[in-house]
């Protein structure tokens, strides 16, 4: 008989965004292309300082840094967050393997075994994962699509407030719907959480992505000195820089014991990546220029994917006022089973299309079931030839209900 795994293990639910990658790789084991929409993964260069620095680097020896963080690094992190009007000191930032570890460690420092924590669904797939890490139930409170997946009335939120809640998280602009959130909704939250005394959890890795017509936002909350006792702030150059395999994020608060606590979980996994610093220290060097056109390349992305999918009978979508992703109803009786069949089954001119199946990003179980998640991480072309495909799929696809 096999040893049985941990219940945990049991708990930890597949991936949305890379589950269906086996799938993929037959499809182009067959010969065909994938278009890769799924994953956040976007093909904007990195900016050029960042390579400069990793070809630069001459040491003999690739050691571990401070579990902090290299203290250039955090200094550069520091007058990163000046610029936005955030006095932070170095004890307030801890570099992280990316924002999904600094997660972790929130959730393992401000949250007991069995406390809740209330995210707007649909939400970032991880979150769920990192809760169950962490022992931390999930309270989803589901935003709809008829609202721009904006967030339901306060009084929705409080309701779903109980004696074991002790945080609340969002993430602005939205992973995965592309919304951005008014200063009024998040004001509201803020109110909520000085009521009921909760951790206010901000992921803010797209704070830079916001689209011209998106309503007028905190890029960050770490200006609010009202906060210093109960925020804390998810960030990453993985999106900001286009420089995923990095893996450097970090954690922020001006809260002395939690990062205090935060840095004793870093002193047990040792260090973030050096080189992954030392790049991210680098990308930081012009960043003006650099995210000023990757908000515009966006920008031309999301128009042409919106476009597409609003003249495409029977698909409904939000139009994303932020980040590079948008939820999308497709008229097909099973999303998880549409995104297989593209896989298996489908190819249009030797491509095809890898989509994130909805239900993955959402607590709540049954919804999602006509959504999937749409990354516009691709060049205008091949975007523009991932939504011909898409359209020819859904005349194509045995469950279509339009």
């Amino acid at each position: 008989m096999t040893r049985p795994i941990s219940q945990r293990a049991h708990r930890v639910p597949a991936s949305a965004i890379r589950k269906l990658y086996p799938l993929a790789r037959a499809a182009e084991a067959r010969g065909t292309t994938v278009l890769y929409l799924n994953i956040g993964q976007p093909d904007v260069w990195s900016p050029a300082t960042a390579g400069e620095a990793m070809r630069g680097y001459d040491q003999p020896l690739i050691a571990y840094t401070q579990s902090q963080g290299t203290a250039e690094y955090v200094e550069t992190l520091r007058a990163y967050y000046a610029s936005y009007g955030a006095a932070l000191d170095a004890a307030h930032i801890n570099v992280t393997t990316g924002a999904s570890e600094g997660l972790l460690f929130a959730m393992l420092t401000a949250l007991d075994p069995g406390d809740e924590i209330i995210i707007p669904e649909p939400f970032y797939t991880n979150y769920a994962s990192i809760g169950v890490m962490a022992g931390v139930r999930v309270v989803p409170i589901t935003t709809r699509f008829e609202d721009g997946y904006h967030l339901p009335p306060a009084a929705e939120l409080a309701a779903a407030i109980t004696p074991r809640t002790k945080a609340l998280l969002l993430c602005n602009p939205s992973n995965p719907t592309g919304v951005v959130y008014r200063k009024d909704e998040i004001d509201a939250v803020i109110d909520l959480c000085k009521a009921h005394d909760l951790w206010l959890f901000m992921d803010e890795v797209y704070r830079e992505f916001v689209f011209p017509d998106a309503p007028d936002t905190y890029r960050t909350l770490l200006t609010r000195d009202d906060l210093r006792d109960r925020l804390v702030v998810f960030d990453s150059t993985s999106k900001r820089f286009s420089m995923c395999g990095a893996r450097v994020g970090c954690v922020v608060s001006r809260h002395d014991e939690l990062m205090a606590a935060i840095l004793r979980l870093a002193s047990a996994r040792l260090s973030p990546p050096r080189l992954g610093q030392l790049v991210a220290r680098a990308a930081h060097a012009d960043p003006e220029a650099y995210l000023a056109a990757s908000v515009e390349e966006y920008l031309r992305r999301r128009d042409v994917v919106y476009a597409a999918l609003t003249a495409t009978p029977g698909v409904r979508v939000s139009r994303p006022e932020g980040a590079f992703y948008t939820m999308v109803r497709l008229p097909v009786d099973s999303a998880e089973r549409f995104a297989k069949w593209l896989l298996t089954d489908f190819a249009a001119d030797g491509e095809t299309v890898m989509v994130a199946p909805g239900p993955g990003f959402y607590a709540t179980e049954g919804l999602g079931h006509d959504e999937v998640r749409i990354a516009y991480v691709l060049d205008v072309d091949r975007l523009r030839r991932a939504m011909d495909h898409l359209a020819a799929a859904l005349d194509a696809y045995p469950g279509a209900t339009r």
